[in-house]
């Protein structure tokens, strides 16, 4: 059986985790990307449990060398890269008035710079095998708010970037799309409420409560369900939708 191969990032927690085990179940191999070590050996487990041959590279897409070596380490490993989903990347939580230029920049550093870098450095492989690249954004793309002005600013340029390269995947026969989760119940959504209960004067417990009615959703989303949408865009079904943003947030966005 011809090996298929999927890079993950952001692999060690939350959509990351989810998708690549997900992935698991559709490809041969996965090369899992994350700072955090001893979480993505954690996802390794589950996804050599699921069937697929797994390597993990823990290093931080903020440093530009990094793209190139994950490449190299991937195609030497499994001799080719049939899609890239760019996952990985936390951007700060803090209002438009009071962030630094260091936040803004550590930001675009990790979730753009490094999916933009990690693409670039992946397309020869993608486009030897006519493969697939996912990049995630988020809903807050299409609202940005003022308490959390890079988080919608980045996920608004990761949209853009996305379709820069669906552009040149016409051409090039690669497949590129971008997804914008709305609230999923992760660690960093656990981190949000933090931020929107001071912001709300309640506790904690008080706003992961009363969100979802405020945000006029009937539950949070869990990570396996972006997962399910993640792997359904790398697949053959999906194969014509390419330069799309797809967005799954419950109904939060109530625009068309």
């Amino acid at each position: 059986m011809l090996k298929s191969v999927a890079v993950v990032t952001g692999a060690s927690q939350g959509i990351g985790r989810a998708t690549a085990v997900r992935l698991a179940r559709d490809f041969s191999a996965l090369l899992l990307v994350a700072r955090n070590r001893a979480n993505l050996e954690q996802t390794a487990e589950s996804v050599k449990a699921a069937g697929a041959e797994v390597l993990i590279i823990d290093a931080d897409l903020a440093e530009p060398s990094v793209s190139k070596a994950i490449v190299d380490q991937a195609l030497a490993a499994f001799g080719r890269i049939d899609a890239l989903l760019n996952i990985a990347g936390a951007v700060p939580q803090v209002d438009l008035f009071d962030m630094t230029d260091a936040q803004w920049e550590e930001g675009l550093a990790l979730k753009l710079h490094g999916a933009r870098r990690l693409t670039i450095a992946a397309w020869p492989a993608l486009k030897a095998a006519k493969g697939s690249v996912v990049l995630m954004s988020g809903n807050s793309a299409l609202f940005p708010k003022a308490p959390y002005a890079a988080v919608g600013t980045i996920n608004a340029a990761i949209v853009a970037l996305a379709k820069a390269f669906s552009d040149r995947g016409v051409a090039e026969g690669v497949q590129v799309n971008s997804v914008l989760p709305g609230p999923v119940m992760t660690g960093r959504r656990r981190s949000y409420l933090q931020h929107w209960a001071s912001l709300h004067n309640m506790t904690v417990e008080e706003a992961t409560a009363s969100f979802p009615k405020q945000a006029g959703i009937a539950r949070y989303g869990e990570p396996e369900e972006i997962a399910e949408l993640m792997a359904f865009l790398v697949s053959p079904g999906a194969r014509w939708m390419t330069g799309a943003t797809l967005r799954m947030d419950g109904g939060e966005v109530k625009s068309i």
